[in-house]
């Protein structure tokens, strides 16, 4: 479903901030990915939802090379991702409801076609009951639950977020940034991607079912 090769990334003239990174995420895996600060997890995490391109290497997305995409390909392509900002990104002066009837209402879905859907999304995380209620007005832990249901209600292949994040198997590939060790030991058959320095930590680049104590 995603597979780098010798990707390598740099910011305009500057250094390789990643550089050689090679793995493939199969569907439907769940994957943590972690290492120190400044390891080039939030720059990965922009090239798997598209944000950034490559500089050097092949990244192939949903049997996509992405490095060939024109601006509309890719904004396509998009669609079939969701993603759980660290700060959430929530718009401020719309509801609950309306944050996450967002991404229908950009496909072009009708109102009609929008009202279950969020309904049922906003029930999922629990939040069935704070449907009108605009971002100011939740907790941090509300916000982040309406992100996810945004991020998901468009029944994504593909799920990134920044940060720890309480997520159910949605029959979707999922990837996590997170220095949370007790997070990752206590997902079962999850994996591991570890960054050092912009390069994988290990020649594979995954662990399945880290031992205690590894980030």
């Amino acid at each position: 479903m995603i597979r780098f090769e010798n990707v390598g990334l740099r910011y305009n003239l500057g250094p390789e901030v990643l550089r050689d990174v090679s793995f493939e995420l199969a569907p439907r895996s769940f994957q943590f990915l972690t290492g120190p600060s400044g390891a080039g997890k939030s720059s990965l995490l922009r090239m798997l939802f598209l944000a950034l391109k490559p500089t050097r290497g092949l990244i192939n997305l949903f049997g996509h090379d992405v490095a060939t995409l024109s601006q509309d390909a890719l904004s396509t392509l998009r669609r079939r991702i969701g993603v759980v900002f660290q700060d959430f990104r929530l718009i401020r002066h719309l509801s609950a409801f309306d944050n996450v009837a967002l991404p229908l209402r950009v496909a072009g879905a009708s109102e009609q076609e929008v009202e279950g859907p969020v309904r049922e999304m906003l029930a999922w995380v629990g939040l069935a009951d704070r449907a009108s209620a605009r971002p100011p007005t939740l907790s941090g832990g509300e916000q982040q639950r309406v992100a996810i249901a945004r991020a998901v209600i468009n029944r994504p292949e593909l799920l990134v977020a920044d940060e720890p994040t309480a997520l159910n198997r949605l029959g979707t590939t999922v990837v996590v940034a997170t220095h949370d060790v007790g997070l990752i030991n206590a997902t079962p058959g999850a994996e591991l991607v570890r960054l050092e320095n912009g390069a994988l930590a290990d020649p594979t680049g995954m662990f399945r079912n880290p031992p205690p104590g590894h980030a």
